[in-house]
Formats: structure tokens, sequence, C-alpha cells
């Protein structure tokens, strides 16, 4: 079973210095029919004005994941991780106990884009982390950007869940097997693509579960997550 959930069927926030949509309730935006789906908790599509950002704020019991599609964030928390993230990176933040930290444009002229995710854990109270990878995605395949023990090169996060991300613009075709035990939630972060022959552009997201196989092809310019979840 495919349920697709369409970029302009989310929530909106729009403060100013922030433009965000929200895939899953999230802050105010509240609906007990969308409060996730398996473990994962959260995917916000983030634009920060130049020299804006989230101030110092606390997290705990949390995977968190920034993915930047364009632009520079910069990144520092109470667990002594810190940087500046950009296109092709991933970072992992560990809330575990508790950890607070910030999130800000690291440009004084230029929006940063990024999808903001978390994942629930598989264990609480774990001691909070850091962790940012650089990824060379090679055209019309999956790469693993995270997963339960790091495997291919990929961040390590606290949980039985694997994330992948894949470029496709033109002939490629990805198949990935869903295992039966297994559900997926696929995100079109920009162009578009098909899902299983149907069309999905950029914002729009689509539970699987029951699928046996996931087919990803002909993409326009189109960069998309693939979660494999418990």
């Amino acid at each position: 079973m495919i349920t697709l959930r369409k970029a302009a069927d989310r929530f909106h926030t729009n403060i100013g210095w922030l433009d965000s949509f929200h895939t899953f309730s999230f802050g105010d935006h509240y609906d007990p029919e969308r409060e996730g789906f398996s473990v994962l908790r959260v995917i916000n599509d983030d634009t920060v004005q130049a020299g804006q950002g989230f101030g110092t704020h606390p997290h705990r019991d949390m995977e968190i994941l920034s993915y930047v599609l364009s632009g520079a964030l910069q990144h520092k928390d109470s667990s002594g991780g810190g940087g500046v993230i950009r296109p092709g990176e991933l970072q992992r933040m560990s809330a575990g106990s508790g950890v607070a930290h910030s999130e800000f444009n690291a440009s004084e002229k230029e929006p940063v884009h990024f999808l903001q995710i978390w994942l629930l854990p598989d264990a609480r109270g774990i001691k909070p982390g850091y962790q940012q990878k650089k990824f060379d995605f090679a055209k019309g395949a999956l790469t693993m950007l995270a997963s339960k023990d790091g495997r291919e090169g990929s961040v390590t996060i606290h949980q039985d869940a694997s994330v992948y991300g894949a470029r496709l613009d033109g002939p490629e075709r990805i198949s990935f097997e869903l295992q039966p035990s297994r559900r997926a939630w696929v995100h079109v972060a920009r162009g578009s693509l098909e899902l299983n022959g149907r069309r999905l552009s950029a914002g729009d997201g689509a539970a699987l579960s029951g699928e046996k196989e996931i087919r990803l092809e002909g993409g326009e310019k189109a960069e998309v997550l693939l979660f494999d979840l418990p």
C-alpha cells in the first residue's frame, strides 16, 4: 500500500526569518493522524534567511538529522559538536539524556534551505553525540546516509532504520527491495520522479507498507530520501 502526502497538504509556518513546511505534526500544528510514520517523527523543510537561525534550545531522546539542500548551516551543541553543514553533507545529533544546540544560517547574504529530520531512538537516556559526513552521490544509485551500524560509511543512528539519498535526472532507474516486516517513507527534496508509477514532485512524501519493491525512475533533477523503517 502506498499513501501519498502532497507538498500542498503539509503544515506551514512562516515567521519572516523562517519559512517551514512540516510533513508531520510539529509545534502548534497538530493532527492526531499525522504524528509521524513508524519511528520517523519529523520532516521539516526549512528556509532560514541570511544571518538568522534557531537560538540555543534543548532536546532529549531524539535522533536529529540535518540535510542541507542549498546554502550553509552553522551548528553548535553542548556535547561538543559543531561545524558548518553544506550540500552533500549530513549531520546527526543524538539528543539522548539531554543536549542544547543552536542552528544558524552561516551566510550574511544568502538563505539556507535544509531538511530537519527527527527519528525516535531505540533507547532513552543515551549519551549525547554528534557526527557529520560528506557523501559522494552516484547518479541513479542509492547512497546510504545513516544506519544503526554505520555501514557503507554512513553516520550512525540509535535506531533500526536506514536513510538513503539519491539523485535522478534522466533514464536512471532505482529498485529497492522492502523486506516483509519493514515499512518505508519516501520524501522528494527537489525535482520530480515516479515512485512505483506515481508522479511525485518537490515536497511530496509517501508511506509504503506491504510493498515488495520500491521503484524510483523518470527523474527530472530529482533529489530524494528513502527511509527504511521498522
